[in-house]
């Protein structure tokens, strides 16, 4: 069974992301994507979401 793990990243920056990506993916996810939230005044995002996924068996306890 395939389940998925979504991060909020609030202050969109490189090292923010990169923390984010590498704090999940040493603990065993996948990175699946990057969606951002855009403001209509500004060209930088207002936040951003960091999707996940690993395979579970079905017995095993959602982490």
């Amino acid at each position: 069974m395939l389940i998925y793990k979504v991060v909020e990243i609030c202050t969109v920056t490189e090292e923010e992301i990169e923390e984010v990506l590498n704090s999940w993916t040493s603990k065993g996810w996948h990175f699946d994507g990057l969606q951002f939230a855009m403001r209509e005044s500004s060209r930088r995002p207002a936040m951003a979401f960091a999707l996940f996924n690993r395979e579970t068996t079905c017995g095993e306890e959602k982490p």
